[in-house]
């Protein structure tokens, strides 16, 4: 193997939403040298940041049928039964609920919880608070997910935060989602929630970081026999 081959299997992918800051930071980068090198360097570390915050690596998602898997990397900071937002139309009776936090040093590439159906897709303007508070998921800046798994409706909702100014969404109402596929992305610190049939019990537990496309949340009925991976 060669050492470029070698160089290449180890860089991880950036995603294409992050070029236009990424040239926007070397931009100033290089204006900063050139004014004074001591800022030049600030310029090439905070760059350097930018890549590694959009970055996209590759994850190994289990696809046995009935699994709730993490939708975020990040840390776990709620567990519990919570009523859903009123536009996701899941009715007003608490819901477990797992809240995952992404600090600004988490990959912010957001991936599907399940397979299934995009049923609903609801945008609702708000504040920008910590997405670490309570209160985020009812007075932030959100985009709302309603997703179709064989007839059991899982709610995912982008929460901006504090730092966070735009949510992205890669998807539509009526298209199909693998588990584990890349679905959207938020920019700067923020927070996913998600929501799952009552009866669901949740197998992670809040402290416990995860990984986007791998960590199991929870299974949805019945385990099967089997279980098989996808990379992606």
């Amino acid at each position: 193997m060669s050492i470029v081959t070698s160089m290449r299997d180890q860089m991880v992918p950036i995603h294409r939403e992050g070029y236009p800051f990424i040239a926007i930071f070397a931009v100033a980068t290089l204006v900063l040298f050139w004014l004074w090198q001591p800022l030049g360097w600030i310029g090439l570390f905070l760059t350097g940041w930018c890549c590694y915050f959009f970055r996209d690596p590759p994850r190994v998602t289990p696809v046995r049928p009935g699994l709730v898997v993490s939708p975020a990397d990040g840390r776990v900071s709620t567990v519990g039964m919570f009523v859903p937002p009123k536009e996701m139309e899941l009715g007003d009776q608490p819901l477990p609920r797992v809240s995952i936090f992404m600090s600004v040093f988490d990959c912010h590439v957001n991936r599907s919880p399940v397979a299934g159906t995009v049923d609903r897709i609801v945008y609702r303007a708000g504040k920008f608070l910590n997405a670490d508070l309570d209160k985020a998921s009812e007075d932030n800046e959100r985009n709302a997910l309603v997703i179709d798994a064989g007839g059991q409706k899982i709610g995912v909702v982008q929460i901006a935060g504090l730092v966070a100014r735009r949510i992205v969404c890669f998807t539509r109402e009526g298209g199909a989602l693998g588990i584990g596929e890349r679905f959207g992305l938020i920019r700067f610190g923020s927070r996913l929630d998600v929501y799952m049939p009552v009866g669901t019990v949740p197998m992670v537990s809040e402290g416990q970081t995860s990984l986007a496309g791998e960590t199991i949340l929870a299974e949805l009925g019945t385990r099967p026999a089997n279980t098989t991976y996808r990379v992606g």
